[in-house]
């Protein structure tokens, strides 16, 4: 979900390896143990909760987390809780980032302390406050000076202890006095509208002069202040909580006798600064975000189709999606947004069989065939975990659950045999663990993507006919990656790849390693099985699997896989589950004397239907057919005080829901839309809010069969396989070449070098591949003249919007720090620039 900006797209996005804690202060019991989780937040908004871990003061999550952030947001946070059985759980501490300075810990593992939590370092929101300063002729005839202060609203106040009521305090302070006023409270609300104005007499009258109607003594000025103090009304003996607050001094009405502004509450300045930062421990944590500023299509059009071309370059080595992983630092960071973009253009196989094929031409010895972190090898990897997550969840995810449920002891290594267990039971256990595990795998090859299926025949043929002397090579390159790259990597790590919500516990990740070893072994095909272990006791659990049938049961399964043309008709009629969890729902008053309130419910949706149960398991309490789903969008808040709802509209009745935070609404309001994006009746205008008290609130349309008041959102590419945004892979691919271009500079040189002297290559050049001088430095010229031309549209952008912006706005509040430092570059470019 992009945030539209006068043309421009803008997509945030975060990437989070939340590692582990070290050092919390001990529990004040017998035990001094804690049972700790952490929390990811935007603000204070809970969009991640890793597992507990039970009984430490050190814990360690290994969780890893990505999101597409839906919203604008000043901190990323991150809350470290203590489980409280029979009271509300305690926050330990919390280490909070603040936006602008987010590309300082880019990808790099950094430790960061943990913050006390108070009223003070919970503050978050905007205020808009209007000023006017006129005069005032008293009875006496004395000229005095009168303040009106109007509070108009304020937007994304904190939440505390679950509830918001807030309401303001005005004062207008000075060295001699302190006058203050109060708004009413709003209930209920965290964006209240307060629209109350307060009058304040400035008390000393001014010297009255016509050149200008407020040159009163700078000393009362400097020294008065308009505070305005956010609270939220309690109803606990403990008083009211401080919400925030901001300071505005009287001489900014010296140019003008009015003055408007958006500010962003701010701590208190006696905020408790004086606690230790290190008493409550630290957290490892690596981040990174990532913005991109994505123009509208015929902006790519250049760069784009000399990308989507590259699998007819010839050579290979001389495209231009070649050359992006020759310059780039990890071939990985040029395969994801490649692979995304030809697959999201129909160009993945096409491509993908080419470099296979260059870099089977360039192996020497078999064995290694497809070993190394090649471009090639990335592109798959990344191909594989793009279309084969469904069929991975499909044949691993029941395996998985039952030997995360079962926890059955494994342990086959006599050294770490724990008291009571029995090497031969561990031994027997495992072995039916490896056994379930690798049936699910080989029978699954009906089931395999027929973009896996075409990929994996290319290099089939490819190997094959490199190697003809060698008969197990057109199994082994295959099975390289879906054994060695695919299933294996899944099975030892079931969290990365969602098969497991979380870290698995120490016993269940020791059996989850072992049956990868022998998973791995067992698809390898490799000539001497036993000598592949380092260790005697893996050697030993081998012979269990010596057998033939193991090795018929990977051949055919890689042949199965790997077959030109293969086709399942069935996988387009079974169910696909596309996505489940909790959230609240509206009833939706299908009896006509039934209660509408809000209950708890288990939804689940398949390319088939969109159901609602009572809980996870149970029978569905009602189904919508995916044919029925006319539109999906947000509802306003303001329609039951609720965040995050969305509604599902059928023909009859809108179902109303709330997800528990905006990044999961944002997730089931795509994937719904995509769902049902090829649907005839689907609807062109909708209701933004809810159908209360017979009228709609938006439009206050009396029927509830009125036609809707605002178009319909354009939703996602009715792509079936995948939801890619081509745009946004072809700017992340231009900014890619942009921070490299240095090495497109020196990969011309060594063109150049290359096609002049065809001696022995000059040490700066070697790490290049260029097979064709020409023919290669004709497409760097091509890439660099389109990254030229993007890079002068940003620039534009960037001018365009520096002039247009105002400090003080509603997208950019006083106070908005990357903003102050967007200011201070464009200045800086701007004097370079003259």
């Amino acid at each position: 979900m992009a945030v539209e900006d006068e043309g421009l797209r803008v997509f945030q996005s975060v990437k989070i390896k939340i590692g582990e804690a070290k050092n919390l202060p001990s529990y004040p019991g017998p035990s001094k143990m804690r049972d700790c989780y952490c929390t990811v937040n935007l603000d204070q908004e809970e969009v991640f909760r890793t597992k507990i871990v039970e009984k430490s003061l050190c814990p360690f999550y290994g969780e890893d987390f990505y999101c597409e952030i839906p919203r604008s947001f000043r901190h990323l946070s991150f809350y470290i809780f203590d489980r409280d059985v029979f009271r509300r759980d305690s926050i330990i501490g919390k280490v909070a980032i603040q936006k602008e300075d987010l590309q300082k810990y880019h990808n790099r593992d950094t430790w960061f302390q943990l913050q006390h939590v108070d009223a003070d370092s919970e503050v978050q929101g905007k205020v808009h406050l209007e000023l006017r300063l006129s005069e005032v002729i008293t009875d006496t005839g004395v000229v005095c000076h009168k303040l009106a202060t109007r509070i108009v609203e304020c937007q994304g106040l904190p939440i505390v202890n679950g509830q918001c009521d807030p309401y303001a305090t005005v004062t207008l302070a000075g060295p001699f006095r302190s006058e203050a006023k109060k708004t009413k409270v709003k209930r209920k609300t965290n964006n209240p509208q307060f629209d109350e104005v307060f009058y304040f007499e400035v008390t000393r009258p001014c010297s009255y002069s016509k050149k200008s109607h407020f040159d009163f003594e700078e000393e009362d000025v400097d020294k008065l202040e308009i505070r305005v103090d956010l609270w939220n009304a309690s109803n606990l003996k403990f008083g009211d909580e401080f919400l925030g607050e901001l300071r505005i001094p009287l001489k900014v009405l010296r140019q003008s006798s009015s003055y408007e502004a958006w500010y962003f509450l701010q701590p208190r300045d006696n905020g408790s600064k004086n606690l230790k930062p290190d008493d409550l421990g630290s957290l490892r944590l690596n981040v990174v975000y990532t913005e991109d500023h994505v123009f509208s299509s015929d902006y790519y059009s250049p760069l784009r189709d000399l990308l989507l071309k590259s699998a007819d370059v010839e050579p290979v080595s001389a495209s231009a999606a070649h050359i992006l992983g020759e310059v780039c630092r990890e071939k990985q960071e040029a395969a994801v947004p490649l692979v995304r973009l030809l697959l999201h253009y129909g160009r993945v196989v096409p491509f993908i069989s080419a470099i296979a094929s260059a870099e089977v031409k360039r192996t020497q010895d078999p064995n290694t065939i497809f070993r190394g972190n090649s471009l090639a090898s990335k592109c798959i990897d990344e191909t594989m975990k793009l279309a084969g997550m469904h069929y991975l969840h499909v044949t691993l995810k029941p395996a998985i659950e039952e030997i995360c449920q079962s926890h059955k002891p494994c342990e086959i290594d006599p050294v770490k045999l724990k008291d009571g267990e029995n090497l031969e039971n561990n031994m027997e256990n495992l072995r039916q663990y490896v056994d379930r595990v690798f049936h699910a795998i080989t029978e699954s090859g009906v089931s395999c993507p027929t973009v896996m299926c075409d990929i994996f025949f290319s290099l089939r043929e490819a190997a094959a006919k490199r190697f003809q002397g060698d008969p197990d090579v057109r199994y082994t390159a295959v099975s390289s990656f879906i054994f060695l790259r695919f299933f294996a990597p899944a099975i030892l790590s079931p969290n990365l790849f969602q098969l497991t919500p979380h870290h698995t516990d120490p016993q269940t990740s020791r059996t989850l390693t072992l049956i990868s070893k022998t998973i791995q072994t067992l698809g390898s095909l490799s000539k001497s099985k036993s000598a592949s272990f380092k260790e005697s006791y893996m050697a030993t659990f081998y012979e269990f699997f010596n057998e033939q049938k193991y090795a018929d049961a990977v051949k055919n399964f890689l042949d199965l896989i790997s077959s030109s043309g293969r086709r399942d008709p069935k996988s387009v009629e079974q169910p696909i589950l596309l996505k489940e969890g909790l959230m609240i729902k509206r009833a939706q008053g299908r009896k006509r004397f039934g209660m509408k309130n809000f209950k708890k419910r288990w939804f689940r949706l398949t390319n088939h239907e969109f159901t609602y149960h009572k809980s996870k398991g149970d029978q569905p309490l009602y189904s919508i057919p995916i044919e029925n789903i006319l539109a999906v969008e947000k509802l306003e808040e303001e329609s039951f005080k609720m965040k995050n709802m969305f509604q599902v509209i059928q023909p009859e009745r809108a179902l109303y829901i709330q997800a528990n935070n905006c990044v999961e609404a944002k997730d089931w309001i795509d994937i719904l839309t995509k769902v049902s994006q090829c649907n005839q009746k689907r609807l062109t205008v909708y209701h933004p809010s809810a159908y209360l008290s017979g009228h709609w609130l938006c439009c206050r349309a009396p029927s509830d069969s009125a036609p809707g008041c605002s178009p319909c959102t354009g939703g996602l590419p009715a792509n079936i396989q995948l939801d890619i945004d081509g745009d946004r892979e072809t700017e992340r691919i231009y900014s890619l070449f942009n921070s490299y271009m240095s090495k497109l500079e020196k990969m011309q040189e060594a063109c150049g070098s290359k096609s002049v002297y065809d001696g022995p290559e000059q040490e700066e050049y070697s790490t290049f591949v260029i097979d064709d001088p020409q023919e290669t430095y004709k497409t760097l010229k091509q890439v660099i003249a389109g990254v030229g031309a993007l890079e002068q549209e940003h620039a534009q952008y960037k001018r365009d919007k520096f002039k247009k912006t105002k400090y003080g706005s509603q997208e950019h509040p006083i106070g908005d720090k990357s903003f102050q430092n967007y200011i201070r570059q464009q200045s800086e470019t701007s004097t370079h620039s003259i």
